[in-house]
């Protein structure tokens, strides 16, 4: 698989003590592709047993969440909490909230989450959390009850100097609200052990539109760079209406891009002349029922049931912003014939890694997760500072701090990349350098 005799033994030792957790799998595969350039030239690497360290969780905490339905009927789901790696600061990642969630997903995430919280220059390590639990349908009490049951479990495990846990997908506002008051509860301590606060007990400006806004800056580097261009006038496809991909099509609005398409698990929303936005994230705030409503306003629009369909649609530019695997190669193929030049994650590996490797043979700039939709992370970090410091920034100085964050991240990961010849491949420069500052930080800490 690797030319490589150490990476494929290290590739080897995953997959057969992680059985059957693929999503896992399949990013310490996509990691382990950029290594090949290191290995040879860093005998250290393998010295210290740097990678067999690093695919390994420090520690995996499971636990039993047991809540009772509005109904009187006692539900039970399973907590995660995987503690991946601290070498650069404390751990840092989401809790993710859906009824996907396994053990493979949040490791995947918090693998994920090392590379990407050391791209960003602050000193967090890699986490994440959640559970099989999601609030679609649940009453705002049934969701209290089940994050103050999860707190119950999970606050002997975190701390504003230990294990920092923040929202991710299906945990909002309402959720860390629930979450962070009942660790307060427990602890009798009112410290910044979580980020993505409300704004009236240790939040952060910004914090809400920062990934999808990071995103945007990120890509805006992309094309300044690859393209000596911009947003305006470009044809943009956005997937997802959530939290990341409705903030993203509006910044790539206001920077003049025309956004043609978004898609949410209904299917997607096409419109030539361009999508009105604005009144998409208003309704996305209310109702998860997007297509329909937005159909009522604007009857023209063209909808479809498939969300794949989206891929499909002639743009410039694609921001997947949904899930992981959104994009297999059948997809990759559909970009690649409809025009598509620049390809940048705002969620978590949403491209499956033949499509990745399609995409890049055919021309597309392909950016990955851990650097373009680390904005989100990067102004968790600047709520981190403002709980510690005892301020508050105000949402100008938050996000003109994310927009020197994301240039940076860029700049890193394309700088990296042109090191080892390949400047167009920013999957190996964010890979690369986000290893070398955690790889130095363990072996300067020696064998912990």
């Amino acid at each position: 698989m690797y030319k490589s005799e150490y990476l494929n033994r290290i590739y080897n030792s995953v997959v057969s003590r992680c059985p059957g957790e693929k999503e896992f799998i399949n990013a310490v595969e996509e990691f382990l592709d950029s290594m090949e350039y290191l290995v040879k030239k860093d005998p250290t690497i393998e010295e210290q047993a740097i990678l067999e360290r690093i695919v390994v969780p420090e520690r995996v905490f499971q636990f039993r969440v047991p809540w009772m339905g509005d109904d009187g009927k006692i539900h039970v789901n399973t907590g995660y909490r995987v503690q991946f790696n601290s070498a650069i600061g404390p751990f840092k990642g989401g809790l993710r909230l859906d009824e996907s969630v396994n053990l493979s997903i949040i490791k995947f995430l918090g693998f994920e989450q090392i590379f990407k919280n050391s791209l960003t220059g602050l000193p967090m390590g890699g986490g994440k959390g959640g559970s099989d639990f999601s609030p679609v349908g649940k009453s705002d009490n049934e969701i209290m009850r089940f994050c103050q049951a999860f707190m119950t479990e999970l606050y002997h495990f975190i701390g504003p100097d230990t294990d920092v846990p923040a929202g991710d997908l299906g945990c909002g506002a309402r959720e860390i609200g629930y979450l962070y008051g009942m660790y307060k509860k427990l602890t009798k301590e009112h410290t910044g052990v979580l980020t993505g606060k409300g704004l009236s007990f240790g939040g952060s400006l910004a914090r809400t539109e920062a990934t999808g806004f990071g995103l945007v800056y990120f890509t805006s580097e992309m094309l300044k760079k690859y393209k000596n261009d911009s947003f305006k006038g470009k044809k943009v496809i956005v997937s997802g209406c959530g939290n990341v991909a409705k903030h993203a099509a509006l910044k790539a609005y206001d920077l003049g891009a025309t956004v043609v398409a978004m898609s949410n698990i209904q299917g997607y929303l096409y419109d030539e002349n361009g999508l009105d936005v604005y009144k998409i994230k208003e309704i996305s705030d209310k109702t998860i029922n997007v297509i329909d409503e937005y159909k009522k306003l604007h009857p023209n629009v063209i909808t479809g049931e498939n969300k794949h369909d989206i891929w499909k649609i002639k743009c410039d530019i694609a921001l997947p912003c949904a899930t992981q695997n959104e994009i297999n190669l059948e997809d990759a193929k559909e970009l690649v014939k409809n025009g598509c030049k620049i390809l940048a994650e705002g969620a978590n590996m949403p491209t499956e890694l033949d499509a990745i490797k399609y995409l890049m043979k055919n021309g597309v700039i392909f950016s990955p997760g851990k650097a373009s939709n680390a904005g989100g992370v990067a102004v968790s970090g600047l709520e981190m500072t403002q709980n510690a410091e005892h301020i508050s920034w105000t949402f100008d100085e938050v996000e003109g701090k994310l927009k020197e964050i994301m240039k940076s991240i860029f700049n890193l990961c394309y700088e990296t990349a042109k090191e080892f010849g390949e400047p167009e491949n920013l999957s190996l420069g964010a890979n690369v350098a986000g290893f070398l500052k955690v790889k130095d930080a363990m072996i300067r800490e020696g064998l912990v």
